[in-house]
């Protein structure tokens, strides 16, 4: 699997994966720019805890992530993942990203929870332990360990 992981990021495709992590969830996200490898670290949390390949959004969350360093975007982005499921019950089916004037805005397609197909535990919070995000040769990747 590794091996497949580096050959994708050799070839300039997004994507991302879970790997072995002792009692928590630990993501390895990539993409061509930062903001897709944020989309893929969303992608990589929600694909931990739910199947949400058969769901049809039912709303949309806009949210403005504030300047900050690439880290504190990619925790501030992920906690607020958290936060909808735990406060509203959604969860994201579909996410875009787009840099804006040093921050993020992100548009996400939501379901409710119980329109998806559950299939590990729910996230509880994203650890600062081990945290990284930034460009590489292939672009940008990421990895981060979200407690279950």
């Amino acid at each position: 699997m590794a091996e497949d992981a580096a050959a994708a990021r050799g070839q300039g495709r997004s994507g991302h994966r879970s790997v072995p992590h002792t009692a928590d969830v630990r993501i390895e996200a990539w993409g061509a720019s930062r903001e897709r490898c944020l989309v893929e670290a969303v992608l990589g949390m929600v694909e931990g805890f739910a199947d949400v390949s058969g769901a049809r959004p039912t709303g949309e969350a806009w949210l403005r992530l504030a300047e900050g360093n690439d880290e504190d975007l990619l925790t501030a982005l992920l906690d607020e993942v958290i936060f909808r499921l735990e406060v509203y019950g959604e969860v994201p089916v579909g996410v875009a990203a787009e840099a804006s004037g040093g921050g993020l805005d992100v548009r996400m397609a939501v379901a409710h929870l119980g329109a998806v197909e559950i299939t590990g535990a729910a996230p509880k919070g994203v650890s600062w332990e081990d945290l990284h995000i930034g460009p590489g040769p292939d672009g940008w990747s990421c990895a981060v360990t979200v407690d279950v």
